[in-house]
């Protein structure tokens, strides 16, 4: 793969206040060319590998010096004393199918359930590889669902009606549902994993949760754990390395519009900030399982380095001008080109360190998306 392929275009600016989508609009992620051979198709299991079978690239410092090893080799990438931060929300069966009255089939996509028994869901429709955004939903629809369920469409879901598309075409929704027995029951009997075109097919709930999921809640899997083996947290511990959980529930993230993260549910215990400050103080390395562990945990601490507890929504977006205050390492996936987490690799390494790792990435053919490769980067 030539390096031409990748292109990290003008600088990245934040804008401190106004709506979260405008702010976005300021920043420009790396964008490169993703060849469709690079893309995970099913679950490494499926492939002949264990969880930890997948391949790490470990990036270090401004240059960086990057190396490539096998998932299982983390223990040895990470120093005894480092603090790991885990997202223990487990993934949803989201995906429902549905119909309109009209019989137009559909999916629907379960995102993000919000105080007063309000969701806010994507309606999708069906294309010869996979799904594609449905655009043509309106207020007081009322989408049939599997078993006699409905989803009411309520309004548009939007931070302020600016953000709002101007030809009125939205792909996500408020809406109530209207269930014939508890909701995880639904899911776990009506629903599927969400997934797009790159996983030609369905595979069963137990490929997307991490084996330290707690809490479910989740509308997409927080991938970045999902190599992870009880063996593989005996083996850290032995090394001297702490692990601290949090909670955060991730919503959809439809591919194909590349928009910022919006409010999500989060959770940091007590005990996990107390961590994250020892480790600071005694200068030792807080390292993120995940872009949602560093949206969490940045939004709790403080202008001064301070972590605290908190529970809330958060709407954050993290940028290389906003910087991040609470992590210094993060373990992730590979990323879409132009994607919003991007930027929050450049806030944590650096313009050149992200740029030279995704050009190693694609020369060493890593695999991208959730059953794909995985990221580690340390300073």
């Amino acid at each position: 793969m030539s390096t031409k392929h990748l292109t990290l275009v003008a600088s990245s600016r934040d804008v401190p206040h106004g709506p979260r989508e405008r702010v976005f609009d300021n920043i420009e992620p790396l964008d490169f060319t993703l060849p469709p051979e690079l893309e995970a198709h099913e679950p490494p299991e499926e492939r002949g590998l264990g969880r930890d079978g997948v391949r790490l690239m470990v990036s270090r410092g401004a240059e960086p010096l990057v190396s490539h090893h096998r998932f299982a080799a983390i223990v040895e990438a990470l120093e005894p004393g480092d603090l790991l931060v885990i997202n223990t929300s487990g993934t949803l069966n989201a995906a429902l199918d549905a119909t309109r009255d009209d019989g137009t089939p559909l999916e629907l996509h379960l995102s993000t359930h919000l105080p007063g028994d309000i969701w806010t869901l994507e309606l999708r429709q069906p294309a010869p590889n996979g799904t594609l955004p449905f655009r043509e939903g309106r207020a007081g629809e009322v989408i049939r669902l599997p078993a006699g369920a409905t989803a009411t469409l309520l309004a548009p879901y939007a931070t302020d009606r600016a953000s709002l598309p101007a030809d009125g075409g939205v792909r996500l929704w408020l809406a109530t549902l209207a269930l014939p027995c508890p909701l995880h029951d639904y899911l776990a009997q009506y629903g599927f994993p969400i997934r797009y075109s790159y996983v030609p097919r369905r595979w069963p709930g137990k490929y997307y949760q991490t084996v330290y999921a707690t809490e479910m809640g989740s509308a997409e899997m927080p991938s970045a754990g999902r190599a992870f083996t009880p063996e593989l947290f005996t083996r850290l511990i032995a090394r001297g390395i702490q692990i601290a959980p949090l909670l955060l529930h991730t919503g959809v993230s439809s591919l194909e519009d590349h928009e910022p993260p919006y409010e999500e549910y989060y959770r940091v215990p007590l005990a996990t900030a107390y961590a994250v400050n020892a480790a600071h103080a005694a200068h030792r390395r807080v390292v993120a399982v995940g872009t949602t562990v560093v949206r969490a945990l940045e939004t709790v601490t403080d202008e001064e380095g301070t972590t605290h507890p908190g529970e809330g929504w958060t709407p954050l977006v993290i940028t290389p001008t906003r910087g991040v205050r609470a992590v210094q390492g993060l373990l992730t996936g590979l990323h879409e080109p132009r994607a919003s987490h991007l930027a929050m690799l450049e806030a944590i390494a650096g313009r050149a360190h992200v740029s030279a790792a995704y050009q190693e990435a694609l020369r060493q053919k890593y695999l991208w998306h959730e059953f794909g490769d995985l990221h580690l980067l340390l300073p």
